[in-house]
């Protein structure tokens, strides 16, 4: 298999996490997304939404969308709960990171991070902050109750949401307001094959 992606992406990072944490072989194809390569014409025609990650499978087929992904390479394992009902949650949490975590978090990190908040952005930058602390805010709850965010067994849902909240820092969200949150992230960490994003 290939994965197309960029190592400090979170969306890609959760590609790196789980294939580490099954042990699973791939070839890693390294895309700049500054430079424009996700635009080009070859990578367009295998994803014509021209974004990272992509998996190309050993048949050739392709697969986009990082949960998408990520679901497909840990089926069958233990990151994915058998009974309906407690996949459902899983995929619950997926959808929640994608609509009301990631386009806050990850992308106040991304201006705030890599672009350095320039002023033509202060106020897109400023305006990902409630929305950002709103679903911490829900992470938060939920990890009162379980180890967890699906239940008290590790799931996909967690590296989902692992990804982008444990550097939610980058983007200006502190995070010694969410002690539970601080808590599971030192869970992920301790798992065995955890890799951080910093040294892949």
């Amino acid at each position: 298999m290939k994965i197309y992606g960029d190592k400090q992406s979170g969306n890609s990072y959760k590609l790196i996490l789980v294939t580490s944490f099954l042990q699973i072989p791939y070839e890693w194809q390294g895309i700049d997304t500054k430079k424009g390569e996700t635009k080009t014409d070859s990578f367009l025609q295998m994803n014509p939404n021209g974004k990272i990650p992509i998996l190309i499978c050993d048949d050739g087929r392709i697969l986009s969308e990082s949960n998408a992904i990520l679901n497909f390479l840990a089926e069958g394992s233990d990151l994915i709960p058998k009974d309906p009902f407690e996949r459902a949650k899983v995929f619950q949490w997926q959808f929640f990171e994608q609509y009301s975590h990631e386009p806050y978090i990850a992308v106040a990190r991304y201006i705030k991070h890599y672009l350095g908040i320039p002023e033509e952005r202060r106020a897109e930058y400023e305006s990902k902050q409630a929305g950002g602390h709103n679903a911490l805010k829900v992470m938060e709850t939920q990890l009162k109750k379980t180890s967890y965010l699906a239940g008290d067994q590790v799931t996909t849902a967690d590296i989902s949401l692992f990804a982008y909240t444990h550097v939610a820092d980058e983007g200006g969200f502190d995070l010694s307001s969410y002690p539970k949150i601080l808590d599971w992230i030192k869970r992920i960490q301790s798992l065995e094959r955890f890799v951080s994003m910093c040294s892949v």
